[in-house]
């Protein structure tokens, strides 16, 4: 795949057919598919993000192209207007008209993710989702944070196309911002931070615990 960072706000992608092919997935079924699809996107979203550090914050507006050989993907992140009443693209009007879509696709992607993002809930949480490439690593960082008893952290473990993923929430009521910078930052000693939501795991995912995914992870693997 093909990455090309247009500029903070902004990313375009290449990817053909045969990596999509490459990838485990049929050609025909990305145009039919939503879940399929949906997982696609996810999935080149995540690749995206660890290679340019871009990070999925609030809507998306999506533009899909689709060429002879592959798919062309621009996306960028709505910003939030000065008085919060409203969200803006950073794309200048000239160079929206020019920019050719694929109305079936744009269609599923306007309905999946062109709302905005649930990275953060009505209490003012803080929301992350980590990816782990093997188990171990999720042991170690177990064995770590619980040593540090940190109470009213929410955590759950999640498995996902051969990749485990743990979602842990911080609330504002009994975490201060340098407890979460302190926190995350062991987190990414043993992986990485991912786009993919807690609702997406609950979804496609398998649920392996639903709460004190650190001590419990600790205790059974000492």
């Amino acid at each position: 795949m093909e990455i090309e960072r247009i500029n903070d706000n902004t990313v375009k992608f290449y990817i053909s057919y045969g990596d999509i092919e490459d990838r485990g997935f049929d050609r025909e079924e990305i145009w039919y598919n939503r879940e399929r699809s949906e997982e696609l996107f996810w999935e080149m979203m995540d690749e995206v993000h660890q290679e340019e550090d871009f990070t999925i914050e609030g809507p998306l507006w999506i533009q899909v192209q689709a060429l002879d050989k592959g798919l062309e993907v621009l996306v960028t992140r709505a910003q939030v207007s000065k008085d919060g009443q409203k969200f803006e693209l950073p794309i200048p009007e000239d160079k929206l008209k020019d920019l050719p879509v694929d109305e079936k696709i744009e269609e599923f992607l306007d309905e999946h993710f062109q709302i905005k993002q649930d990275q953060e809930d009505e209490d003012g949480a803080l929301e992350f989702t980590i990816k782990f490439r093997d188990f171990e690593d999720v042991i170690s960082l177990s064995k770590q944070i619980s040593s540090l008893s940190y109470e009213h952290m929410m955590s759950k473990l999640f498995s996902y196309n051969n990749t485990y993923y743990i979602y842990v929430e911080f609330s504002d009521e009994h975490f201060e911002e340098e407890d979460v910078d302190n926190l995350l930052s062991i987190m990414l000693e043993y992986g990485d931070e991912t786009p993919i939501t807690v609702h997406r795991l609950q979804e496609y995912g398998n649920k392996i615990l639903d709460e004190n995914v650190f001590i419990t992870i600790e205790k059974h693997f000492d």
